[in-house]
């Protein structure tokens, strides 16, 4: 058989050359020449192309309440976090991509999880792990060290040291796995392309013929990606649109916690998200994810809150931090970690403006501990209060918990699912409460155990959590200590 031809064509305007130039004739656009390999098209698709005279029945269109459900069976991989943000399981016919930093665990997880499917399932389904960057010797030491040597997937998992993919899905079609794991699609290669490995045209080609496999065979595939210096997955964008879910591993490389986010999801929802912790034996589950982020010093301190958070359906607890010291250059610094540093700067603009705490003059450095990473408004009010506790050197009580939104006029907005944060904060011995006084119309919620303080302002709520008199509108806190 005669090698499939390759031609480079231009990603703006379509346009194909025989050869890779710099800049595309056509559109001028400058190296957006990739490398693709040109398809006979199918009788189907040739008969599709003549219309449904030539090509058989055409399709009709029907209601959704007309249309049969789907039957989505779910592979259980015995890790319940994965298990969780994939939607509950994987799908067979699934493909997903994993990304994550180099040396966050991401080939560790899925050993375990390679290994955990073959424990799960009955019919005796085996996975194929089919890596390009590691030898079998490589694999069978950390398959060694997590453990997984005996029991079913020390048959189960079945490793094949290979970057072709060709080869790849020629062996998963002959064997017939209820898995395969891809370790890594940058390192894949396609010989009807010249490219090197890892170039877009051989992740994408790669990852179409992965496609097929899955889609055509009904085997759930999952692919590894490495990530760029900014956190995004190496590649095109198109690799991500290619896929059924994308996950990634996230956290500290050298702190213990790992999270685990899905930033889409055909299957399910992206709101959830899994809590690891790495040990010596692998990626190790949290049995209490709502504690695992509380920073473990005792008593109280000046600016530290702890907020309840809502990732998905599961509410965490997480200690926000702050410090607010004296600038010793011209231009004070702004760092934030873990927080979205325009919401910082807001909140400083607000607290100088609505609340009588200046910090224009002082530099400030807010953290969540633990290595999550928080976007939604809500923690608004826990950092502001612990800008306010910081700059003032008075500590926040303990077992108090804030949440609320922030507005410019220094009001405070209501949080949705309020009820559940701060259930979650009684149940862990939590006893007092500041958030948003509830509009028209909408009640506190009674928590047994848990002293629920309602507050309409920023002001207010800076004298509820740090024991100051309430003041009025429109008459101003002390000034600032210092």
């Amino acid at each position: 058989m005669a090698r499939p031809a390759s031609r480079f064509v231009c990603q703006s305007c379509g346009e194909s050359f025989l050869r890779w130039e710099g800049q595309c004739r056509s559109c001028g656009g400058w190296n957006t020449l990739v490398e693709t390999v040109v398809r006979e098209p199918t009788r189907a698709q040739r008969a599709t192309s003549r219309g449904p005279a030539a090509g058989g029945a055409a399709a009709t269109p029907s209601g959704l309440a007309g249309i049969a459900e789907a039957d989505l069976p779910r592979l259980s991989l015995g890790i319940d976090e994965l298990d969780r943000v994939l939607g509950g399981g994987l799908v067979p016919g699934s493909l997903v991509l994993l990304g994550g930093e180099p040396g966050i665990g991401k080939s560790t997880l899925l050993l375990q999880a390679a290994a955990g499917l073959t424990r799960s399932t009955s019919d005796g389904a085996h996975v194929l792990y089919a890596t390009g960057e590691e030898s079998p010797g490589q694999v069978r030491l950390r398959a060694a060290r997590l453990g997984l040597l005996a029991g079913p997937s020390g048959e189960g998992v079945r490793v094949l040291a290979e970057h072709d993919v060709s080869r790849i899905v020629e062996v998963a079609r002959a064997e017939r796995p209820g898995l395969v794991v891809v370790d890594s699609i940058q390192t894949a290669t396609v010989d009807e392309l010249d490219g090197a490995a890892g170039s877009v045209g051989q992740v994408r080609e790669s990852t179409l013929r992965l496609m097929d496999l899955a889609k055509g065979d009904g085997i759930a595939v999952i692919l590894v990606g490495h990530v760029t210096k900014d956190g995004s997955i190496a590649g095109p964008k198109t690799l991500e649109h290619l896929v059924d879910a994308v996950v990634n591993l996230e956290g500290e490389r050298y702190a213990a916690l790992r999270l685990l986010r899905a930033t889409k999801n055909r299957f399910g929802s992206t709101d959830e998200i899994g809590v690891f912790e790495m040990a010596e034996t692998g990626l190790r589950e949290i049995a209490d994810p709502a504690r695992a982020f509380l920073a473990d010093h005792r008593g109280s301190a000046p600016g530290s809150v702890v907020a309840p958070t809502l990732e998905g359906s599961r509410p965490l607890l997480v200690e926000v931090q702050a410090l607010v010291s004296p600038t010793g250059y011209g231009t004070p610094t702004r760092k934030a970690s873990g927080l979205d540093p325009n919401r910082l700067s807001l909140l400083i603009a607000v607290l100088g403006r609505r609340a009588g705490i200046a910090l224009g003059s002082q530099d400030v450095y807010a953290n969540l501990a633990g290595g999550l990473s928080v976007v939604e408004p809500a923690l608004d009010l826990p950092l502001a209060l612990a800008l306010a506790s910081s700059a003032r050197d008075r500590p926040v009580p303990s077992g108090t918990v804030a949440i609320g939104e922030v507005g410019l006029l220094g009001e405070l907005r209501a949080v949705v699912g309020l009820e559940r944060r701060l259930r979650e904060a009684a149940r862990l011995g939590f006893e007092r409460a500041i958030v948003p006084h509830p509009s028209s119309g909408s009640t506190l919620p009674s928590i047994d155990g848990l002293d629920v303080v309602a507050v309409a302002t920023l002001r207010d709520a800076i004298a509820a959590a740090l024991a100051e008199r309430p003041s009025t509108r429109g008459e101003a806190l002390p000034a600032m200590l210092g």
